[in-house]
């Protein structure tokens, strides 16, 4: 594992997403979405199978959304928004490089 990095897991379209430690700890501030702390695992399994849907103002921004019957309060799915970037090696060879921004959790019907 890639120093920083808490997981990595693949989408349904074989592509590498991370997650880093830092944004772990902005997702489950206190100020921010905490409630996340104990849905990491759901995490994962949106980004692995959720439905990926491209942002409309940001071609590099995805949403994934998956439902689950157990997230706190009423809501009923995880969403996870991921960038989709690319970085250059020593060999300057391109290539992606896809980590989670943010997570939480909403109420769709």
């Amino acid at each position: 594992m890639i120093a920083g990095r808490r997981w990595t897991v693949r989408d349904r379209g074989g592509r590498e997403i991370y997650l880093t430690e830092e944004r772990w700890k902005h997702i489950t501030d206190p100020h921010n979405h905490p409630e996340m702390a104990a849905y990491e695992e759901q995490l994962r399994e949106t980004i692995r199978n959720g439905i990926r849907q491209q942002d409309s103002l940001n071609p590099l921004k995805y949403r994934y959304v998956k439902a689950f019957d157990d997230l706190t309060e009423n809501n009923t799915h995880v969403v996870a928004i991921v960038l989709f970037r690319f970085s250059v090696d020593e060999a300057n060879t391109v290539i992606p490089n896809n980590y989670l921004v943010t997570a939480y959790q909403k109420a769709i019907r």
